[in-house]
């Protein structure tokens, strides 16, 4: 999978287009921030950590029934996940669920 053009970062993931319009990669970063973003750091491998966790959890989710946003990890800190519609796409108009 390619990744792209950075659509959006956060203090904790940051998402990337694809060659595929369907999915996204979300990275998960190293960085840490405390007392309201005033304190800001690195911690080694959470972004690795993270994306571990995470997968195991939307697994065991999705096990239970529970949809979640999870298509596949992709390596160590990269999981691909869907692309959701957004209000550019939807022409302007708002959609029930957000999608």
């Amino acid at each position: 999978m390619e990744q792209r053009e950075l659509l959006y970062e956060g203090k904790a993931k940051q998402l990337y287009r694809t060659s595929d319009p369907d999915v996204l990669i979300q990275h998960f970063k190293d960085d840490a921030t405390a007392f309201n973003a005033k304190k800001r750091g690195t911690i080694v491998d959470k972004g690795i950590l993270n994306n571990r966790m995470s997968e195991v959890l939307f697994r065991f989710l999705e096990e239970q029934g529970v949809p979640t946003h999870f298509v596949r990890r992709l390596n160590d800190r990269d999981m691909l996940v869907p692309r959701l519609r957004d209000r550019e796409d939807r022409g302007g108009r708002q959609e029930p669920g957000g999608r």
